[in-house]
Protein backbone atom coordinates (compact mmCIF):
# COMPACT_ATOMS: atom_id res chain seq x y z
CA UNK A 1 0.00 0.00 0.00
CA UNK A 2 1.17 3.55 -1.25
CA UNK A 3 2.43 6.15 1.51
CA UNK A 4 -0.43 8.23 -0.18
CA UNK A 5 -3.51 6.00 1.03
CA UNK A 6 -1.75 5.64 4.11
CA UNK A 7 -1.93 9.49 4.81
CA UNK A 8 -5.11 9.72 2.88
CA UNK A 9 -7.09 6.76 5.68
CA UNK A 10 -5.19 8.52 8.89
CA UNK A 11 -6.97 11.95 7.16
CA UNK A 12 -10.37 9.93 6.63
CA UNK A 13 -10.19 8.71 10.02
CA UNK A 14 -9.65 11.92 11.81
CA UNK A 15 -12.61 13.26 10.01
CA UNK A 16 -10.87 15.55 7.23
CA UNK A 17 -13.48 16.01 5.31
CA UNK A 18 -11.71 18.60 2.90
CA UNK A 19 -9.41 16.41 1.61
CA UNK A 20 -12.74 14.27 0.25
CA UNK A 21 -14.73 17.66 -0.61
CA UNK A 22 -12.59 20.32 -1.00
CA UNK A 23 -15.64 22.43 -1.51
CA UNK A 24 -16.76 21.91 2.36
CA UNK A 25 -13.29 24.23 3.48
CA UNK A 26 -14.77 27.02 1.46
CA UNK A 27 -18.25 26.60 2.33
CA UNK A 28 -20.02 25.49 -1.38
CA UNK A 29 -19.69 25.62 -4.80
CA UNK A 30 -16.30 24.55 -5.76
CA UNK A 31 -16.29 26.78 -8.91
CA UNK A 32 -17.35 30.14 -7.03
CA UNK A 33 -14.99 29.27 -3.72
CA UNK A 34 -11.68 29.37 -3.90
CA UNK A 35 -11.07 27.10 -6.94
CA UNK A 36 -7.47 28.55 -8.73
CA UNK A 37 -8.41 28.94 -12.20
CA UNK A 38 -5.74 30.31 -14.94
CA UNK A 39 -6.44 32.05 -18.03
CA UNK A 40 -5.25 30.67 -21.66
CA UNK A 41 -3.00 33.55 -23.11
CA UNK A 42 -4.56 33.27 -26.48
CA UNK A 43 -7.73 33.42 -25.74
CA UNK A 44 -8.35 34.63 -21.75
CA UNK A 45 -10.27 31.48 -21.08
CA UNK A 46 -9.85 30.18 -17.78
CA UNK A 47 -9.34 26.77 -16.62
CA UNK A 48 -9.21 24.97 -13.29
CA UNK A 49 -5.24 24.43 -12.12
CA UNK A 50 -5.87 20.78 -11.40
CA UNK A 51 -7.10 18.38 -14.18
CA UNK A 52 -6.78 14.95 -14.85
CA UNK A 53 -4.70 13.15 -17.36
CA UNK A 54 -4.96 9.27 -18.91
CA UNK A 55 -1.70 7.50 -18.58
CA UNK A 56 -0.05 5.77 -16.26
CA UNK A 57 -2.75 3.63 -13.55
CA UNK A 58 -5.51 5.47 -15.63
CA UNK A 59 -4.09 3.79 -18.44
CA UNK A 60 -3.43 0.36 -16.93
CA UNK A 61 -6.98 0.58 -15.30
CA UNK A 62 -8.27 1.23 -19.30
CA UNK A 63 -6.83 -1.63 -20.95
CA UNK A 64 -8.98 -4.03 -18.03
CA UNK A 65 -11.76 -2.81 -19.17
CA UNK A 66 -12.72 -1.71 -15.11
CA UNK A 67 -15.22 1.32 -16.17
CA UNK A 68 -16.28 1.79 -12.84
CA UNK A 69 -13.55 2.81 -10.98
CA UNK A 70 -12.81 5.36 -14.23
CA UNK A 71 -16.14 6.72 -13.97
CA UNK A 72 -15.84 7.19 -10.35
CA UNK A 73 -12.94 9.08 -11.15
CA UNK A 74 -14.00 11.39 -13.64
CA UNK A 75 -17.36 12.23 -12.08
CA UNK A 76 -15.25 13.18 -8.45
CA UNK A 77 -13.41 15.25 -10.79
CA UNK A 78 -15.97 17.22 -12.26
CA UNK A 79 -18.23 17.42 -9.43
CA UNK A 80 -15.26 19.00 -7.58
CA UNK A 81 -14.89 21.75 -10.24
CA UNK A 82 -12.51 20.64 -12.52
CA UNK A 83 -12.76 20.53 -16.14
CA UNK A 84 -9.51 19.84 -17.94
CA UNK A 85 -8.73 15.93 -19.14
CA UNK A 86 -6.07 15.15 -21.05
CA UNK A 87 -5.82 11.53 -23.05
CA UNK A 88 -3.82 10.59 -26.23
CA UNK A 89 -4.28 7.56 -28.70
CA UNK A 90 -1.45 6.40 -27.79
CA UNK A 91 -2.69 5.62 -23.94
CA UNK A 92 -4.12 2.31 -24.82
CA UNK A 93 -7.69 2.19 -23.89
CA UNK A 94 -7.62 5.35 -22.40
CA UNK A 95 -8.74 7.44 -24.64
CA UNK A 96 -11.57 5.00 -25.91
CA UNK A 97 -13.12 4.46 -22.60
CA UNK A 98 -12.76 8.28 -20.95
CA UNK A 99 -14.64 8.90 -24.29
CA UNK A 100 -17.27 5.99 -23.53
CA UNK A 101 -18.12 7.21 -20.00
CA UNK A 102 -18.15 10.65 -21.02
CA UNK A 103 -20.75 10.18 -22.97
CA UNK A 104 -22.69 7.57 -20.83
CA UNK A 105 -22.84 10.21 -17.95
CA UNK A 106 -23.55 13.31 -20.56
CA UNK A 107 -20.46 14.85 -19.10
CA UNK A 108 -18.72 15.97 -22.45
CA UNK A 109 -19.99 19.88 -22.34
CA UNK A 110 -18.41 20.30 -19.05
CA UNK A 111 -14.62 18.81 -20.14
CA UNK A 112 -12.43 20.68 -21.13
CA UNK A 113 -11.09 17.69 -23.55
CA UNK A 114 -6.93 17.75 -24.79
CA UNK A 115 -6.03 14.91 -27.05
CA UNK A 116 -2.76 14.88 -29.14
CA UNK A 117 -2.31 13.46 -32.73
CA UNK A 118 1.12 11.03 -33.58
CA UNK A 119 1.46 9.06 -36.38
CA UNK A 120 5.21 9.31 -37.28
CA UNK A 121 7.63 6.74 -36.23
CA UNK A 122 10.93 8.04 -34.74
CA UNK A 123 12.77 9.75 -37.26
CA UNK A 124 10.42 9.27 -39.92
CA UNK A 125 7.65 11.52 -41.50
CA UNK A 126 3.93 11.45 -40.61
CA UNK A 127 1.37 10.38 -43.30
CA UNK A 128 -1.46 13.40 -43.55
CA UNK A 129 -3.82 10.90 -44.22
CA UNK A 130 -3.23 8.72 -41.66
CA UNK A 131 -3.30 11.65 -39.05
CA UNK A 132 -6.76 12.33 -40.36
CA UNK A 133 -8.00 8.75 -39.63
CA UNK A 134 -6.61 9.23 -36.04
CA UNK A 135 -8.14 12.41 -35.19
CA UNK A 136 -11.58 11.21 -36.47
CA UNK A 137 -11.35 8.55 -34.52
CA UNK A 138 -10.67 11.30 -31.32
CA UNK A 139 -13.92 13.11 -32.33
CA UNK A 140 -15.73 9.42 -32.63
CA UNK A 141 -14.61 8.53 -29.24
CA UNK A 142 -15.56 11.32 -27.17
CA UNK A 143 -18.73 12.33 -29.26
CA UNK A 144 -17.69 16.37 -29.78
CA UNK A 145 -18.61 18.28 -32.88
CA UNK A 146 -15.86 19.90 -31.57
CA UNK A 147 -12.33 18.93 -29.34
CA UNK A 148 -10.96 21.97 -27.10
CA UNK A 149 -7.43 20.66 -27.75
CA UNK A 150 -5.45 18.80 -29.67
CA UNK A 151 -1.53 18.50 -29.32
CA UNK A 152 1.60 17.05 -31.49
CA UNK A 153 2.50 14.36 -29.21
CA UNK A 154 6.18 13.93 -28.41
CA UNK A 155 6.93 16.06 -31.10
CA UNK A 156 6.25 13.46 -33.85
CA UNK A 157 6.92 15.20 -37.47
CA UNK A 158 5.72 19.09 -36.19
CA UNK A 159 6.11 20.46 -39.58
CA UNK A 160 3.43 17.67 -40.97
CA UNK A 161 1.52 17.67 -38.12
CA UNK A 162 1.06 20.80 -36.47
CA UNK A 163 -0.67 22.78 -40.18
CA UNK A 164 -2.95 19.76 -40.34
CA UNK A 165 -4.69 20.71 -36.84
CA UNK A 166 -4.56 24.30 -37.48
CA UNK A 167 -6.28 23.47 -40.58
CA UNK A 168 -8.57 21.84 -38.04
CA UNK A 169 -8.72 24.89 -35.98
CA UNK A 170 -9.62 27.05 -39.41
CA UNK A 171 -12.35 24.96 -39.80
CA UNK A 172 -13.92 24.94 -36.02
CA UNK A 173 -13.15 21.34 -35.50
CA UNK A 174 -10.28 22.11 -32.70
CA UNK A 175 -10.66 25.33 -30.65
CA UNK A 176 -6.43 25.21 -29.71
CA UNK A 177 -3.49 23.51 -30.84
CA UNK A 178 0.38 22.97 -29.49
CA UNK A 179 2.64 20.40 -29.18
CA UNK A 180 4.15 17.88 -25.99
CA UNK A 181 7.37 16.48 -24.89
CA UNK A 182 8.23 14.76 -21.57
CA UNK A 183 11.53 13.58 -23.37
CA UNK A 184 14.70 15.52 -22.38
CA UNK A 185 16.31 14.97 -26.06
CA UNK A 186 13.35 16.67 -27.48
CA UNK A 187 13.63 20.34 -25.11
CA UNK A 188 15.63 21.70 -27.48
CA UNK A 189 12.82 20.99 -30.48
CA UNK A 190 10.06 21.60 -28.29
CA UNK A 191 11.98 25.36 -27.46
CA UNK A 192 12.75 25.87 -31.32
CA UNK A 193 8.96 25.31 -31.97
CA UNK A 194 8.05 27.58 -29.14
CA UNK A 195 10.03 30.00 -30.51
CA UNK A 196 9.20 29.82 -34.47
CA UNK A 197 5.56 28.35 -34.08
CA UNK A 198 2.39 30.19 -33.27
CA UNK A 199 1.32 27.83 -30.28
CA UNK A 200 -1.83 27.86 -27.63
CA UNK A 201 -0.16 25.41 -25.82
CA UNK A 202 2.53 23.16 -24.81
CA UNK A 203 2.35 19.84 -22.69
CA UNK A 204 6.09 19.08 -20.37
CA UNK A 205 6.68 17.46 -17.52
CA UNK A 206 7.44 19.35 -14.37
CA UNK A 207 8.10 18.55 -10.44
CA UNK A 208 9.49 19.86 -7.45
CA UNK A 209 12.03 17.47 -8.23
CA UNK A 210 12.46 17.77 -12.09
CA UNK A 211 12.75 21.41 -12.28
CA UNK A 212 14.61 21.80 -15.87
CA UNK A 213 11.43 23.24 -17.31
CA UNK A 214 11.99 26.47 -14.97
CA UNK A 215 15.35 27.67 -16.44
CA UNK A 216 14.10 27.99 -20.28
CA UNK A 217 10.62 26.25 -21.08
CA UNK A 218 8.72 27.86 -18.67
CA UNK A 219 10.15 31.43 -19.20
CA UNK A 220 9.30 31.37 -22.62
CA UNK A 221 5.96 29.85 -22.43
CA UNK A 222 5.14 33.53 -20.46
CA UNK A 223 7.02 35.31 -22.95
CA UNK A 224 5.66 33.86 -25.85
CA UNK A 225 1.96 33.76 -24.42
CA UNK A 226 1.56 29.92 -24.12
CA UNK A 227 -0.20 27.84 -22.11
CA UNK A 228 1.44 25.08 -20.37
CA UNK A 229 0.11 21.35 -19.40
CA UNK A 230 1.91 19.89 -16.48
CA UNK A 231 2.85 16.42 -16.82
CA UNK A 232 3.95 14.20 -14.69
CA UNK A 233 4.22 16.30 -11.58
CA UNK A 234 4.81 13.14 -9.19
CA UNK A 235 7.30 12.22 -11.31
CA UNK A 236 5.34 9.56 -12.01
CA UNK A 237 6.31 7.13 -9.11
CA UNK A 238 9.45 8.68 -8.14
CA UNK A 239 8.39 11.65 -5.78
CA UNK A 240 6.20 8.76 -3.75
CA UNK A 241 9.41 6.74 -3.31
CA UNK A 242 10.81 9.40 -2.02
CA UNK A 243 8.64 10.41 0.82
CA UNK A 244 7.77 6.53 1.40
CA UNK A 245 7.33 6.21 5.75
CA UNK A 246 7.35 10.62 6.21
CA UNK A 247 4.72 12.94 6.91
CA UNK A 248 4.54 16.34 4.95
CA UNK A 249 5.83 18.85 7.47
CA UNK A 250 3.92 20.90 9.51
CA UNK A 251 4.30 24.00 7.77
CA UNK A 252 2.35 23.39 4.32
CA UNK A 253 -0.68 23.75 6.24
CA UNK A 254 0.32 28.02 5.88
CA UNK A 255 -0.32 27.06 2.16
CA UNK A 256 -3.59 24.44 2.93
CA UNK A 257 -1.17 21.32 1.94
CA UNK A 258 -2.58 18.42 4.31
CA UNK A 259 -0.83 15.16 1.89
CA UNK A 260 2.10 14.99 0.14
CA UNK A 261 -0.11 15.07 -3.11
CA UNK A 262 -1.26 18.61 -2.78
CA UNK A 263 2.14 19.68 -1.57
CA UNK A 264 3.44 18.38 -5.06
CA UNK A 265 0.80 20.16 -6.61
CA UNK A 266 0.56 23.59 -5.08
CA UNK A 267 4.35 23.71 -5.82
CA UNK A 268 4.13 22.77 -9.91
CA UNK A 269 1.11 25.40 -9.47
CA UNK A 270 2.66 28.06 -8.28
CA UNK A 271 4.74 28.86 -11.29
CA UNK A 272 3.03 31.76 -13.52
CA UNK A 273 3.23 29.99 -16.26
CA UNK A 274 1.61 26.59 -15.23
CA UNK A 275 -2.26 26.61 -16.65
CA UNK A 276 -3.06 22.98 -15.71
CA UNK A 277 -1.55 20.10 -14.10
CA UNK A 278 -2.68 16.61 -15.17
CA UNK A 279 -1.70 14.07 -12.70
CA UNK A 280 -3.48 10.37 -13.84
CA UNK A 281 -4.92 8.28 -11.30
CA UNK A 282 -7.70 5.24 -11.38
CA UNK A 283 -8.85 6.13 -8.06
CA UNK A 284 -11.61 8.58 -6.97
CA UNK A 285 -9.94 9.48 -3.29
CA UNK A 286 -6.69 10.35 -5.22
CA UNK A 287 -8.70 12.47 -7.81
CA UNK A 288 -10.03 14.28 -4.53
CA UNK A 289 -7.03 14.54 -2.90
CA UNK A 290 -5.67 15.91 -6.08
CA UNK A 291 -8.35 18.43 -6.38
CA UNK A 292 -7.74 19.83 -2.85
CA UNK A 293 -4.79 21.30 -4.21
CA UNK A 294 -6.72 23.48 -6.22
CA UNK A 295 -8.29 25.52 -3.56
CA UNK A 296 -6.73 28.38 -0.87
CA UNK A 297 -3.22 29.60 -1.11
CA UNK A 298 -0.25 28.75 -3.17
CA UNK A 299 3.27 28.86 -2.16
CA UNK A 300 5.02 32.37 -2.42
CA UNK A 301 8.26 32.40 -3.52
CA UNK A 302 10.20 32.51 -0.17
CA UNK A 303 7.86 29.37 0.51
CA UNK A 304 9.18 27.46 -3.00
CA UNK A 305 12.73 27.78 -2.01
CA UNK A 306 11.81 26.36 1.42
CA UNK A 307 9.92 23.17 -0.18
CA UNK A 308 12.63 22.86 -2.47
CA UNK A 309 15.27 22.48 -0.09
CA UNK A 310 13.38 19.98 2.26
CA UNK A 311 12.47 17.56 -1.14
CA UNK A 312 16.16 17.88 -2.55
CA UNK A 313 17.28 16.71 1.40
CA UNK A 314 15.58 13.04 0.89
CA UNK A 315 17.08 10.03 -0.11
CA UNK A 316 17.06 9.70 -3.89
CA UNK A 317 14.43 7.44 -5.37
Amino acid sequence: MTTRREWLQRMLAAGALAVLDPRAAFGGDSTKAGLITRAIPSSGERLPIIGLGSSATFAQVARSEDAAALRAVLARMVELGGTVFDTAPQYGASEEVAGRIVQELGIGKQLFWATKVNVARRGGAADPAEARKQLEASFRRVGKPVIDLVQVHNMGDVRTQLPLLREYKEKGRVRYVGVTTTFENQYAELIETMRSERLDFIGTDYAIDNRDAENTILPLARERGISVLVYAPFGRTRLWRRVTGRKPPEWAAEFGASTWAQFFLKYAASHPAVTAITPATSRPDNMADNMAAAFGQLPDEATRKRMIELVDALPAA
